[in-house]
């Protein structure tokens, strides 16, 4: 079985050129047409974007359902991440992560995760956006990692972590991860080729943008669309990545073997 995954951080549909575009970006999406499409930095009613419901909005317009995580809240103004597809699934959860309390007033970071059913084999997906701090994206890895979220027992292979994680291969967040999951673009017996760069946009040379996977799926290809479309829609590229679902029943866990906590990962 395939599933085609996209990670997007959309930028408030808000494009290098600075102009708010929502059908734009959503003409990016539709373009690579993906089964479950991650986006990260979408405003909910906030002036600054005429108070579209962006997470609502793109749905729409991609014909897909859509499950909104407001990360930051104020008053009426929602900003956060989402998950949009077509299809059936079911949300898990959506949470806040935590915040580096030595430097107050950093933007507040969250997760959503939900089920999607594949051919009749439930994938586990959860979608973030990392902070910028190395200490607090290594709280927040260390808890999507903890038993609140992929040691908790709901989280079963095939399981899939992706978004915006601003951290590169070279950070200790990074390697941190890989101390459970395996990077779709890792070089593996099935997959040789040189890692996609997504930001910035216009010229991109950086990989924050990651897709993280359990046992059970193998990466068949990765793109990033690099199309004055795409460079224009916002300062990321999307990063596309066809996988192979391996049957149900396959166990979850570390391409390494041990989870950071110093037990057996979870199947």
């Amino acid at each position: 079985m395939k599933l085609r995954l996209m990670t997007y951080n959309v930028h408030r549909c808000v494009g290098t050129d600075r102009k708010l575009d929502v059908e734009r970006v959503a003409e990016v999406i539709a373009a690579e047409n993906a089964d479950v499409v991650a986006l990260q930095e979408l405003d909910v009613r906030r002036a600054r974007t005429r108070g579209v419901d962006q997470a609502h909005r793109l749905a729409e317009l991609l014909k897909m359902r859509s499950h909104f995580h407001p990360a930051m809240t104020v008053e009426e103004e929602l900003y956060g991440d989402a998950i949009l597809t077509a299809l059936p699934e079911k949300k898990v959860k959506a949470d806040g992560l935590p915040l580096y309390p030595r430097i107050p007033g950093l933007e507040p970071r969250g997760a959503i995760w939900i089920t999607v059913d594949v051919g009749g084999t439930p994938v586990q997906i959860i979608n973030t956006h990392l902070g910028l701090v190395p200490q607090e994206q290594k709280r927040q890895a260390a808890a999507l990692l903890g038993e609140q979220w992929m040691a908790h027992e709901d989280w079963k292979a095939p399981g899939i972590l992706l978004g915006d994680f601003n951290a590169s291969p070279y950070s200790a967040t990074y390697r941190l991860l890989r101390t459970v999951l395996r990077d779709a673009q890792g070089r593996s017996a099935s997959w040789t080729r040189t890692p996609t760069a997504t930001f910035p946009s216009s010229f991109p040379f950086m990989r924050i943008d990651h897709v993280f996977l359990t046992k059970g799926l193998e990466t068949v290809a990765v793109r990033s669309p690099y199309g004055s479309l795409a460079r224009a829609a916002s300062d990321h590229l999307p990063l596309v990545v066809d996988l192979e679902i391996s049957p149900a029943g396959d166990p979850a866990g570390s391409a390494t073997g041990d989870h950071p906590s110093g037990g057996a990962a979870r199947a």
